[in-house]
């Protein structure tokens, strides 16, 4: 593999990574509790309150259902 072809693979893979806030996340966690998708990733990562999610949009009994994994 040359030289230029190894520089864009490594390029590419530092590219993929982005920054999300922690605003976006509760957006984000809102919407994949809309789709029945799996949030679980986004709350631990960011240690998201029942709070947050709440004033973010989420349903009572979403938040309720995945108390567990919430911070107080």
């Amino acid at each position: 593999m040359g030289k230029a072809k190894k520089r864009s693979i490594n390029l590419g893979k530092h590219n993929q990574i982005t920054s999300m806030t922690r605003y976006e996340a509760v957006g984000e966690v809102v919407r994949r509790f809309k789709r029945n998708e799996s949030a679980i990733d986004l709350i631990t990562m960011f240690g998201l309150s029942a709070e947050e999610l709440l004033e973010g949009g989420a349903l009572y009994e979403e938040v309720k259902s995945i108390e567990g994994l919430l911070d107080a």
